[in-house]
This record gives structure tokens, C-alpha cells and sequence, in this order.
């Protein structure tokens, strides 16, 4: 069964075909991030404007890489949110179109259960159930996964998302977009016990996240330093924020597992690739004695491919949608 999967929710214009739902015959991405890193973040209408000119080159080129027609496509994936309205419907316009003129398969998925399924195309032998947790740069969520259409949110950030803080924090530190990557290259050369920044909803069973507080923190120390007049490390900064935002992860993720009697871990999303969280989260997981899976790094990042695993499942069970299926940027995760 061969899926052709689309993926425009932010600033990666992705096409993807999938085999049996894990294997990748193709996952290509254009990424914008060299256009918008002159604005500091992602501009949507910017955004929206590459994604129509990259969208049908981007889904020829799947096809070729993969050695498969139209006519074989067995359904059509696309993301249809959460992310950017604008953004959302030059995928959704193109799936939709295609469905139509094929008479194949609609399947709309949810952004971020497609990051959560990329982790079964890095590692085949992964099913159902385990706790996933999903950061991002818009989203930070815990959830249960109890079967390949079946998920329970427990928890997401009330404010903030980790990928978000990570990107302020490193515009306001004078490095470009996307911040993650630089704080993690920073926090290699710092002291994580420089400075103590707060925690906040660090109560037990409180499966919440909120980092906007921990935001706060330090840009005012930033600032208070630069008022006094007074240098600072900014490894030891990116170090100390890094640390902070990791082990909040690290203890919500750990306390939600014990709670649902879970013992394998999964991370998904953008912020899955930083190397602190990695090797925090797998050493928590050998110490409780979890399983632990994580994405190989161009699965962590948005792309086709997650989508089209997505997909593949939906349609399993005739999840399918008809041509008014429309773009929703503040979808939430749900069961089917």
C-alpha cells in the first residue's frame, strides 16, 4: 500500500511516499529557514507564499525518488493542523485537488500525532501502548498511547511551549533563528549549576507545563546583568536555562509513566533532536528500567514522511475525510 503524504503546517514544505505505513520510499523537504532567519521567526505569510511555490516540484520529486505514479497511490495524507492557517491550507488545497482529480483516498492528520508516529519509522519494532512526549516549537504535550488510533492527552503547556523559550532565549542572546540548536551548542561549553532559574507546576501528578515564568527568568537576568554593567557567560547561561527545561521534561515524563503503569518512552517533535534531553531522558528511562525511542534527526523535525505513517493507520480503519476537509490551526490531539 503506497501513501503520498503532505506536510506545509510551518516552514518545511515536505512531500512523502510511504510503503506499508514504515517504510520510506521518499522524504523531501524544503525548508525555509534561511528566509526567516533574517526576521528572527517565521513570517506566515511569508511562509505561505514559498509553500505554493515549492508544493507541486516538492511532490513530483517524492514520486520520482520513489519510483511511483500517481495512479499507484493507494491515499493521500496532508496535514490539516495545529500550525499556521495560511501555511496549512496550501497543503490541505493540494491534497484535496489531488484526491479529486485521482478519485483517491482524503486522510487529514494532526500535526503532532505525526511526530509521534515518526518514532515507529525509526524503529520498526515500537507498538502500542507507551508514553509519548511531544516538544516542539509550538507545542509541548504528554500523551498515552494506548493503540495505533487511540491516544489520551494528559497534560500540555499552559503558556509557552519548550521549543518556543528555546528560540526567544537565543534571539535575545543575539543568535539567529532557530534558537534551539544554538543553546544546545552553547550549553556544551557551560556550567548547567551557574545560575538557578525556577521550575513551575513541578507539583506530582501534574502532568502541565508552563515556561513562560522560566522565560522571564532569564531575560531578567540578562538585563539585570547589562544594567549593572556586569559580564556574563553565555554558556553558563545556555547551560542553566537548558538544564532547567530538560529536567521539567525529564521529571513530568518519568512521574506520567508511573502513573499509567507505562514503561516504554517515547519523545517526538523539533526539541527531540537537542542532545541534552536525549541523553537525560535515555538515562531516566535505563534507570526505571524503560524502553526509550527517539527519532532519528530529520524524522524529529516537520516532514512527510511522519505524515505519511500517520496516514497509513487512519486509513486502516477508513479514517478518511471528503473534499470539505478544511485547516484547522488549533487542532488538538484526539482519538478516532
Amino acid at each position: 500500500m503506497y501513501t503520498l503524504a503532505l506536510e506545509t503546517s510551518c516552514d518545511e514544505t515536505s512531500a512523502a511516499v510511504i510503503q506499508d505505513g514504515r517504510q520510506i520510499l521518499s522524504n523531501i523537504i524544503s525548508t525555509q529557514v534561511p528566509i526567516h532567519r533574517k526576521f528572527g521567526g517565521v513570517v506566515p505569510e511569508i511562509a505561505s507564499r514559498q509553500h505554493i511555490e515549492y508544493v507541486m516540484p516538492i511532490i513530483k520529486e517524492a514520486l520520482d525518488t520513489a519510483h511511483v505514479s500517481l495512479q499507484e497511490i493507494d491515499h493521500i495524507g496532508v496535514t490539516y493542523g495545529p500550525g499556521l492557517v495560511g501555511a496549512l491550507l496550501v497543503g490541505v488545497a493540494a491534497a484535496k485537488a489531488l484526491s479529486f482529480a485521482l478519485d483517491k483516498p482524503l486522510v487529514g492528520v494532526n500535526h503532532m500525532e505525526g511526530h509521534i508516529f515518526a518514532n515507529f519509522l525509526s524503529h520498526p519494532e515500537l507498538e502500542p501502548p507507551f508514553l509519548a512526549l511531544v516538544v516542539s516549537g509550538g507545542h509541548t504535550q504528554l500523551v498515552k498511547i494506548e493503540g495505533y488510533n487511540t491516544f489520551t492527552l494528559l497534560g500540555q503547556t499552559r503558556d509557552d511551549a519548550a521549543g518556543e523559550a528555546f528560540d526567544k532565549i537565543a534571539r535575545v542572546m543575539g543568535y539567529p533563528y532557530p534558537g534551539g540548536p544554538q543553546i544546545d551548542k552553547l550549553a556544551k561549553d557551560g556550567n548547567p549549576d551557574a545560575i538557578a532559574f525556577p521550575k513551575a507546576l513541578h507539583e506530582k501528578h501534574n502532568f502541565e507545563f508552563s515556561f513562560s515564568g522560566l522565560k522571564s527568568a532569564v531575560l531578567n537576568y540578562l538585563h539585570t546583568q547589562e544594567q549593572r554593567k556586569q559580564p556574563y557567560d553565555v554558556h553558563d547561561v545556555a547551560a542553566s536555562f537548558q538544564k532547567t527545561v530538560v529536567e521539567t521534561l525529564v521529571e513530568k515524563t518519568m512521574d506520567a509513566a508511573a502513573y499509567c503503569g507505562m514503561n516504554k518512552i517515547a519523545v517526538a517533535g523539533g526539541v527531540s533532536a537537542n542532545s541534552a534531553l536525549a541523553a537525560a531522558m535515555e538515562q531516566a528511562c535505563a534507570a526505571h528500567g524503560y524502553s526509550f525511542y527517539r527519532p532519528e534527526p530529520v524524522l524529529c523535525t516537520d516532514n512527510g514522511a511522519m505524515i505519511g505513517c500517520r496516514a497509513y493507520y487512519m486509513a486502516l480503519e477508513g479514517h478518511f475525510a471528503d473534499l470539505t476537509l478544511n485547516a484547522k490551526p488549533a487542532l488538538a490531539i484526539s482519538s478516532y
